[in-house]
């Protein structure tokens, strides 16, 4: 579980850094769409470490991706938000609580039986 969030919270970030190209400006706006770009390539490096199995890099990553899933929470609310741009954003929500949850999940042990 611990690789399988660590891949969704990558893929995510990787989202994040394609945000910039795929904006027209306005939805996101390319302030909101580049800060998410700049949270994006730190989470990159986060998971990098974090894969290697540095531990340290969780409390930075989780809170990184939950800060950009928060950046998207305004698309649910602002006016004029293209339908495609709010479940776009919901997606995005979703599987960052599903990431930071399956890389918090202690490992669980098979027990043989004896």
């Amino acid at each position: 579980m611990y690789r399988f969030g660590l891949v969704l919270l990558g893929l995510l970030a990787v989202a994040d850094l394609a945000t910039p190209v795929m904006t027209d400006g306005e939805h996101p706006p390319m302030s909101i769409a580049i800060g998410g770009a700049v949270v994006g390539l730190i989470s990159l490096v986060l998971v990098g470490y974090a894969w290697r199995g540095k531990r340290w890099a969780l409390a930075p990553l989780i809170t990184l991706r939950l800060a950009s899933a928060l950046l998207a929470v305004p698309a649910f609310f602002a006016t004029d938000v293209p339908a495609a741009a709010v479940a776009a954003a919901g997606v995005g929500v979703a599987a960052t609580i599903v990431g930071v949850m399956a890389v918090l999940l202690p490992k669980r042990e098979l027990v043989s039986a004896r």
